[in-house]
């Protein structure tokens, strides 16, 4: 088995590459590991390597840069062969308001992280899929992205927009073989949610996460929000006409606007 996953280092990336490497313990297995901090990824391909005994390459670089995913996903294809799953996790959030100036670079990179993000993941990897007639793009979208959250504008918009993206992929790789798979969290116990000030109901913490998300990864599903009782939320945040939605969240606590360092 050959799994690739971005957004390695810590939270959900990070519980998923542990699961993998779980799963497929003592096996001629590859998980290949994207993050920007190398040292976190160096530790975490050592703990791997030594507790579960399966390959690990690692590549540290910022999903915004296409050129350095594309030789990463080169190396590894070389080195390993066409991975069975590519999972694009890598993902940030930040509070935002529009009115202020400061935050359009936050806008900006939320944007590029969490949509050109998968982009940047899949699209290297895809022809070598095609040419196997097999293979499993997955990516990490939201709860947030189905409808606007207050306060968190930039993120709920990405998140959106990776749901629509992640459908359009699924029908266009369909004829070839390819799956794809969107997973929608809820709140996941991660240092992401670790700094909200408010309640965050059905938290799970991010190694029951991970399992649940291997699971569905394996059954193919098409579109699957972890936990369960998160989705029975979203089904009813879709049907909720405007007017009530601008109601029920107007004052809904916000996000934190300054925790955040990825800028």
């Amino acid at each position: 088995m050959k799994v690739f996953i971005t957004g390695a280092s810590s939270g959900i990336g990070e519980a998923l590459a542990t699961e993998y490497a779980k799963r497929y313990e003592n096996t001629d297995s590859t998980i290949g590991l994207v993050a920007r901090r190398s040292e976190h990824l160096q530790k975490l391909q050592f703990k791997l390597q030594e507790s579960y005994k399966v390959k690990c390459a690692i590549y540290p670089l910022d999903v915004r840069n296409h050129q350095a995913l594309a030789s990463a996903a080169t190396d590894f294809m070389q080195q390993h062969g066409t991975p069975d799953i590519v999972i694009a996790c890598a993902g940030v959030s930040r509070g935002t308001l529009t009115e202020h100036v400061e935050d359009i670079a936050a806008f900006q990179a939320i944007m590029d992280i969490n949509v050109m993000g998968l982009v940047h993941t899949f699209q290297p990897f895809i022809e070598s899929m095609r040419k196997a007639g097999q293979g499993q793009l997955v990516g990490v979208a939201s709860v947030a992205g189905i409808r606007g959250l207050p306060g968190a504008g930039a993120y709920s918009a990405s998140k959106a927009a990776a749901i629509s993206y992640l459908e359009s992929l699924r029908v266009e790789m369909a004829p070839d073989n390819i799956a794809v798979t969107t997973i929608a969290p809820g709140y996941i116990r991660t240092p992401m949610t670790n700094v909200n000030q408010y309640k965050m109901p059905f938290l799970m913490d991010a190694d029951v996460f991970a399992d649940k998300f291997a699971n569905a990864v394996e059954n193919k599903r098409r579109f699957c929000v972890i936990p369960w009782q998160m989705g029975w939320v979203a089904r009813l945040m879709r049907l909720i006409p405007p007017f009530i939605w601008d109601f029920a969240v107007k004052k809904a606590p916000h996000k934190k606007r300054l925790d955040w360092d990825w800028l």
